[in-house]
């Protein structure tokens, strides 16, 4: 049993020591544990550095951001031969002594994805703001994927090699919410676990500011329900448009049929007729996007075939397959 624990990296060479220091040597049930270091096209030492420290393994790919990175990471550790795969921070946010918590669900045999749930609401440099998005972030995505995911954008996670091979990141900007959502999607067994944090070694990467974390939070939640729901996402907002033009045109009729006899409201019958006829088109394209939803299905399924079939033509003879 191997399992190997990649790191994203993007220019970390100060933080990348003391992140690989604090990872597990060894653990209980597996017989085997690598390093891999994913360089997300750093411009300083990462590189040098992760070799200088023993990694494993070292990927460097040319810079287009933390999820394309994560998902590099996921190939590259495949194709070392993980059994386990476990992702963390090279910030050194979780604590490392918190992944055999992440680990023991998946040799038990109870799941096949961990996510580890930090403390939100007593983390100090999170700010108000950011732990509302937490919580948001995380209950769109218990929504989206039907599972019981505490703490859905967090990175510390852990997950079967078949878990894996079906995963296929779409977004840019990050891994952790879509991950999540098509593992539910797929059935898979999760789980959500309590780990620790470290203290704050460098601000994040990915909130440059609060109104870009608000905009790109809002923006990713928004695109998981037109993704992943997108029956339901297209019904609701066909139905507020509906509910509009309805009530306007309910709003004419009483003019109508009263003494004005709907004279000087005929805007209202125009913009009634409108709203209406938008919702009814929301819906059909609700209708629409759900079959398109089946086809990225379908092609995620022959994806993760595609991976197995690869897989096996790589095996040695002498391995069993």
């Amino acid at each position: 049993m191997k399992l190997v624990i990649q790191i994203p990296c993007y220019n970390e060479e100060a933080s990348l020591p003391i992140t690989v220091a604090a990872l597990p040597r060894a653990l209980p049930g597996i017989d085997a544990v690598e390093y891999l270091v994913v360089d997300d096209g750093s411009s300083d030492r990462t590189v040098a550095v992760a070799r200088d420290l023993g990694v494993h393994h070292v990927v460097s790919v040319p810079h287009r951001g933390l999820a394309r990175a994560f998902m590099t990471g996921l190939e590259a550790s495949i194709h070392a031969g993980a059994d386990i795969i476990v992702n963390t921070d090279a910030d050194n946010q979780y604590c490392a002594d918190d992944i055999v918590k992440l680990v023991e669900p998946i040799l038990l045999g109870r799941a096949e994805m961990v996510v580890g749930a930090r403390p939100i609401a007593a983390i100090e440099h999170f700010s108000p703001v950011k732990k509302l998005l937490q919580k948001l972030g995380s209950w769109a995505v218990r929504v989206a994927s039907g599972t019981s995911v505490l703490d859905a954008p967090s990175g510390f996670r852990a997950m079967t090699r078949g878990a894996a091979m079906q995963l296929k990141v779409f977004s840019e900007y990050s891994y952790t919410l879509e991950t999540i959502i098509q593992a539910g999607r797929k059935g898979m067994a999760i789980e959500s676990v309590p780990i620790r944090t470290n203290r704050d070694l460098r601000p994040s990467r990915l909130v440059r500011s609060i109104g870009s974390y608000v905009r790109r939070s809002l923006i990713t939640i928004v695109r998981i329900f037109m993704t992943y729901r997108p029956l339901r996402f297209f019904l609701l907002l066909g139905a507020l448009v509906f509910g509009v033009g309805f009530v306007i045109g309910i709003r004419f009729l009483w003019f109508y049929f009263s003494s004005e006899g709907g004279t000087g409201h005929i805007q209202s019958l125009i913009l009634a007729s409108m709203c209406m006829m938008i919702g009814f088109v929301t819906w059909v394209l609700g209708l629409l996007a759900d079959l398109i939803s089946v086809n990225r299905r379908l092609l995620e399924e022959t994806v993760a075939r595609i991976w197995k079939i690869e897989e096996l033509l790589r095996l040695p003879p002498d391995r069993p397959k």
